[in-house]
């Protein structure tokens, strides 16, 4: 019987693995435009990724959930040829759009894998030797969440970072009730993940940042229906037709068409200690709510 439950949990994993890869090899073609009409987004949130992790030239990174390269261009500054910035996704279609660069390496694979020391790449990578480690939004991905989190800890050097950006459970987005509900259902609590970072041995904090975010109701609408959200590539087409109804009634834009709602971002931070050193800032298990 536990045989027939591993393989169960075994196949149950690839088939959400099949589904995520589907999404995003879905996606990967108009993902940077999703993000186009928001460039201040994208340079408010390099800002809050680089000013957390105290990163120096020639620092070994690495980027789980990396997409197309979007949030690595203020990480990048630290990246050498030598130390290249190691992009971890399991969507070969997101990693092709990465920039040509020889300060980037893509890696083809998933958290687990990084965790587990289970990468099928035969270069080089520098085992257990990461100054730090980024998880922007994809930490809800993870099959295991402590057991992830805790051989990530493993593969920093001593004083290395890593820090997770996540969207807590309860959010403020115009969609549908259904959405909003299943979101939060699947979304890991940013307490949970802070626990589980201490809980592998890491000083642990967390922090809060808002972004105002304002866009036009066609467009949002339209990004709603091309499933911009992992969460939406769970509904039917006929189930999404009646969740972006509901939104068109329900949602209430500016005069001028303009949708405007905060997107509120978690910000958990662990730190691989130091035999004599103090701990982060707000110590082990502070959070700026």
């Amino acid at each position: 019987m536990g045989r027939q439950r591993a393989d169960a949990q075994e196949g149950g994993r690839a088939a959400v693995d099949q589904d995520l890869e589907h999404h995003y090899s879905h996606l990967a073609e108009t993902y940077d435009a999703t993000w186009g009409h928001r460039p201040d987004y994208l340079d408010w949130m390099e800002a809050q990724i680089s000013s957390r992790l105290e990163l120096r030239p020639g620092d070994w990174i690495a980027d789980i959930g990396a997409g197309t390269g979007l949030f690595l261009r203020r990480l990048l500054e630290y990246a050498t040829e030598e130390t290249p910035l190691v992009c971890v996704d399991p969507s070969q279609p997101m990693l092709d759009r990465l920039p040509a660069d020889p300060r980037l390496f893509p890696v083809r694979a998933r958290a687990e894998d990084l965790a587990r020391g289970a990468l099928n790449d035969d270069r080089t990578l520098p085992r257990d030797a990461f100054n730090a480690i980024v998880i922007k939004e994809a930490v809800h991905h993870f099959s295991d969440l402590s057991g992830t989190l805790a051989g990530l800890a493993g593969h920093l050097v001593p004083g290395g970072r890593i820090l997770i950006v996540t969207l807590p459970p309860k959010i403020d987005y115009p969609l549908f009730r259904r959405a909003l509900a299943r979101f939060a259902d699947n979304q890991p609590d940013p307490e949970d993940i802070e626990t589980a970072l201490r809980d592998a041995g890491l000083e642990a904090r967390t922090s809060y940042a808002e972004f105002p975010v304002s866009v036009d109701r066609d467009h949002w609408l339209h990004l709603v229906q091309g499933r911009w959200m992992s969460v939406l590539s769970s509904f039917s087409d006929a189930e999404l037709a009646d969740g972006l109804d509901e939104i068109a009634e329900t949602a209430e834009p500016r005069r001028d068409g303009r949708l405007e709602f905060p997107d509120r971002f978690a910000f958990i931070e662990g730190r691989a200690p130091i035999a004599g050193r103090a701990p982060i800032a707000g110590g082990a298990g502070t959070a700026d709510r």
